[in-house]
């Protein structure tokens, strides 16, 4: 019996979604294994870039925003995502763009504290 789920990542040279077709009893890794390939097909001598990427092997994995280990067993319509370091730190990116709106004091003047 087959087990229908996809893989999704943002990975660079390459961001979407492909419909994995595995077999019963499938794991995390093999989702990975099998995305490998379909992407190898997909994508020709492009997809040396795309799979150079080292968090194929040591990278975070989830399903549907959940963070799971590789070894965790798939049940039909999941969705295997591969996640990359944040490049940029999030509280920095929001303190950067507050800046200009700030007065001398630090505070934001549209704020009515």
């Amino acid at each position: 019996m087959n087990l229908s789920c996809a893989f999704a990542a943002a990975l660079p040279g390459w961001r979407g979604e492909i419909e994995l077709e595995l077999q019963q009893g499938a794991t995390v890794a093999i989702a990975l294994n099998a995305a490998r390939e379909a992407l190898r097909h997909r994508l020709g001598p492009a997809a040396d870039a795309v799979l150079a990427c080292p968090e194929w092997h040591s990278g975070a994995t989830g399903i549907f925003g959940e963070p799971c280990a590789r070894d965790r067993l798939l049940q039909a319509g999941d969705r295997v995502e591969l996640y990359l370091p944040l490049q940029v730190d999030p509280k920095a990116a929001r303190r950067t763009r507050a800046r200009p709106m700030q007065t001398e004091k630090g505070r934001n003047p549209l704020s009515r504290r």
